[in-house]
């Protein structure tokens, strides 16, 4: 079993850039496939991106592509979401969550363990 932890969340005004971190106990992310979704009030969990288990491929939805980045440090078991050039659409509630499954990588349902999330909050 995994435990995760999300950290880095905060206010940003548009056009800015925060940094998420997902901490991981337990096992490492080696392990697993990690990706990072988020759920704004009223709408559905939607997937941001994912990296590999071997952190050698990575894949991001549409709306963010370019603009965020996934990356992993293996020597201190983190995964990162770096996210640059805000808008007010990214406010949510950001996951990080993973599995040891293949597809679909844009499921939520396809993951195994969740961290408890953190609130991202674009100002206009």
């Amino acid at each position: 079993q995994v435990q995760l932890v999300e950290s880095g969340g905060g206010l940003v005004q548009a056009g800015g850039s925060l940094r998420l971190s997902c901490a991981a106990s337990g096992r490492t992310f080696s392990s697993y496939r990690t990706a990072w979704f988020r759920q704004a009030p009223g709408k559905e969990r939607a997937f941001v991106c994912t990296i590999s288990r071997s952190g050698g491929s990575t894949y991001y939805a549409d709306s963010v592509k370019g603009r965020f980045t996934i990356s992993r440090d293996t020597a201190k078991n983190t995964v990162y979401l770096q996210m640059n050039s805000l808008k007010p659409e990214d406010t949510a509630v950001y996951y990080c969550a993973v599995t040891v499954n293949s597809d679909p990588l844009s499921r939520p349902s396809t993951y195994d363990y969740w961290g408890q999330g953190i609130q991202v909050t674009v100002s206009s």
